[in-house]
């Protein structure tokens, strides 16, 4: 609990940087995709290392899962079975790892580049293929839907209401960009009023330096009622260098200062730094 009584939630950590990292490579245009046909064994190892580092809740590896982002390649029609393989893998390798009651989250990313906003589609695609895709992860299985990584206000709305549509629980985040540039503190408010507004329970930053997240936090102490706050920040923004786990600590408990009760870590973070915000945190 936090010093609010909330619930503390730890979350995993990244697939895609984790995977690179042992010596997987991610080409585009699958990016981690790939490895779900390459090295699904590896993939069900990373999750099953986030499980035993006490992590309750985990994303599957549905970040490229979409015709969109598959293009070009013979998975495109076949998106929707990557998807499920995706799920799959993720709901096994954490069964019997790690807490009891972990759950599973499907990712919805951006249509396009993360980092880039101009790139954004139409409204009635957003609509169209968000929808495609919450309905997907919802059969395949998913606990919760986690949309993340949303670098425009109007992806980020959504997104969310077609994860909401689903009846799934909705977390929804955004990124503030490799230079804190997508949203200040007056969007970054706006940005959880429309996570809220949409169905969301909880409100995420996300794939952000972790001082910017730090800096940023400071603006939501004004969120909508009954709105989760949480973070997961990308340590490769910060020079490129690997950011120790006691550091990575030391900036999450700025984030529990601030009201953030779903904590995990995202780009360049790995399981040893989520065994460190266990310990952190205490038992789940």
């Amino acid at each position: 609990m936090d010093a609010a009584g909330a619930p503390l939630v730890l979350l995993d950590g990244p697939l895609g940087t984790e995977l690179e990292r042992r010596g997987q490579p991610l080409p585009p245009p699958m990016w981690s995709a790939r490895a779900l046909v390459e090295a699904p064994l590896l993939i069900s190892q990373i999750h099953e290392d986030y499980a035993e580092a006490g992590a309750q809740v985990h994303t599957a590896a549905t970040f490229r899962t979409t015709a969109r982002a598959l293009a070009g390649t013979e998975w495109a029609a076949r998106w929707r079975e990557l998807l499920e393989l995706a799920v799959t893998l993720c709901r096994d390798a954490v069964r019997d790892a790690g807490p009891a009651g972990a759950r599973v989250a499907g990712s919805m990313a951006p249509l396009e580049d993360c980092f880039s906003p101009a790139r954004t589609p139409p409204a009635e695609v957003l609509a169209r293929e968000h929808a495609e895709l919450a309905r997907a992860l919802a059969a395949a299985g998913c606990d919760l839907l986690l949309v993340e990584t949303m670098p425009t206000l109007r992806e980020l709305r959504a997104a969310t209401a077609a994860a909401a549509a689903t009846g799934l629980p909705v977390w929804a985040g955004i990124t503030l960009g490799p230079r804190g540039d997508f949203f200040d503190g007056t969007g970054v408010r706006e940005a959880a009023r429309a996570a809220a507004e949409g169905g969301a329970q909880a409100f995420l930053l996300n794939c952000t330096a972790p001082p910017l997240i730090s800096r940023q936090l400071e603006a939501l102490f004004a969120r909508p009622a009954g709105l989760a706050l949480g973070a997961y920040a990308n340590t490769i923004f910060e020079g490129g260098a690997e950011w120790p786990p006691e550091r990575y600590v030391e900036e999450v408990r700025r984030w529990r200062e601030a009201g953030a009760t779903i904590l995990g870590g995202c780009c360049g973070t790995t399981p040893r730094h989520i065994a460190a915000l266990r310990r952190e945190l205490g038992p789940p």
